[in-house]
């Protein structure tokens, strides 16, 4: 029996998981890849170990116990305890070489593109879900993830750090187009051309705009087609104006900012507290590119 400094051995508990889980020794040694006398041997040390009966045994098979099963839901925590562990640890070192950035937003990763900054930095394109950031984060998978929306935890902040807006690029020719700014309600009943990956942005037209169709593009080349080729309007903000919009004076479209309160999206970076210090120059640096 092992004495309570004493620790169980990873691959014993691994094991007893695995014969939770497909229920003979035959088919725990299949799927652990090793004989089955091992585990019998295996099970067997682990109730040794424990001084606790972990199995009924039988003439042709055994079957856990009560004390077993509870034992392996213990087991399967702990391994997967083990495994955060190993990933937390992991990322926190690769985040001490490469500060990785990832946003819920699209605007910051387009901002940051192409630009060049004192500290070693990757971009994550793809856009993360909102309710994952606090995950995200506190195990270490980023450094920063930008959104919408304030955090306030025991362990994480933001800090705003600027303000992506939303215009519209519709037909010269409409009467729209006089205008120096224009409300969502103004653009009612028309069809818009829009890139499907926008984050929040895509409630935001479809809350605003409710009597107006929307035909999201997965891909930006495909956009630029149809903007190009079409009179359809389409929307950019004050980041991605330059990222999306084709020459003005080709495609005959002007661009004119949205004035409702609901098109003015801020912009918050997210990071964990313990790494507020560290971060502050890089967070300034950002800052500087994203319009306010």
């Amino acid at each position: 029996m092992l004495g309570d400094d004493d620790m169980i051995d990873e691959y014993l508990l691994q094991e007893l998981v695995a014969f939770q889980q497909t229920g003979t020794l035959a088919a725990t040694a299949h799927q652990l890849n090793v004989t089955q006398p091992t585990i019998t041997r295996g099970m067997q040390k682990l109730e040794n170990d424990l001084g606790v009966k972990l199995f009924k045994r039988y003439p042709n098979r055994i079957e856990l116990t009560q004390t077993g099963q509870l034992a392996a839901i213990e087991a399967n925590k702990l391994l997967n305890d083990s495994q955060l562990f190993v990933k937390k640890i992991r990322n926190f070192d690769l985040r001490q070489r490469n500060y990785r950035i990832g946003s819920s937003i699209p605007g910051p990763l387009l901002a940051m593109q192409n630009q060049e900054f004192s500290e070693p930095v990757s971009l994550e394109t793809q856009l993360q879900q909102t309710d994952h950031i606090s995950e995200l984060l506190n195990n270490n998978e980023f450094s920063i993830i930008f959104s919408n929306q304030e955090l306030q935890t025991d362990e994480i902040e933001s800090l705003y750090v600027g303000t992506e807006s939303l215009a519209v690029n519709i037909d010269k020719f409409m009467y729209q187009a006089n205008q120096s700014t224009v409300t969502f309600k103004e653009l009612r009943g028309l069809s818009f051309v829009v890139l499907g990956d926008i984050g929040p942005w895509r409630q935001v037209i479809q809350d605003e705009i409710p009597d107006a169709t929307f035909m999201y593009q997965a891909r930006q080349n495909a956009m630029k087609q149809l903007t190009t080729y079409s009179n359809f309007p389409y929307f950019t903000t004050n980041i991605t104006n330059t990222d999306l919009a084709n020459d003005e004076t080709e495609n005959d479209r002007i661009m004119i900012p949205i004035s409702d309160s609901a098109a003015h999206m801020p912009i918050f970076a997210n990071y964990l507290k313990t790494n507020k210090r560290s971060l502050r120059s890089l967070i300034n640096e950002i800052r500087s590119i994203l319009p306010n």
